[in-house]
């Protein structure tokens, strides 16, 4: 898993779904996205949405130290993180199902809770960061600004 933070969480992707950590880079707006999508990024060559993960998860914006890139389903997505942490394997209890009374909270972005180091550990599903057809969306060529 690549870890990175988010506030006060330590959020867990799974590494088969990372492209790469890169430093922030300039984002053009959309009128038009959701207030999570920071905006949208030139990342080698193509148009990436950016996702505050601040803003998905917790409803406050994160000051950004890092982006992520990752396979989310079909397309590619950045994420807003504070930092990468690094790559660690997660042991067989640092992971738990979510309660049902977060399932719906977490939105499905969130897969299992967990602690790491007496930290909040969020594992999350990068391919439900953006739906599809946000993603569609968003990235279409003759999308309103």
């Amino acid at each position: 898993m690549l870890l990175c933070r988010v506030h006060q969480a330590v959020c867990a992707l799974p590494i088969r779904q990372v492209i790469e950590t890169l430093r922030p880079l300039p984002l053009e707006p959309l009128a038009s996205a959701p207030s999570f999508v920071c905006g949208v990024s030139i990342l080698r060559g193509v148009p990436v949405p950016v996702v505050d993960l601040g803003l998905l998860l917790a409803a406050e914006q994160v000051q950004p130290g890092r982006f992520v890139a990752l396979r989310a389903g079909a397309h590619t997505v950045a994420i807003a993180v504070s930092a990468v942490i690094g790559v660690h394997t997660l042991g067989g209890g640092a992971e738990r199902e979510l309660p049902p009374l977060l399932r719906d909270a977490a939105g499905n972005v969130v897969r299992s809770l967990g602690s790491l180091d007496r930290e909040l550990l969020l594992v999350l599903d990068s391919a439900r960061l953006v739906p599809d057809e946000l993603l569609a969306r968003l990235l279409s060529p003759g999308r309103p600004s």
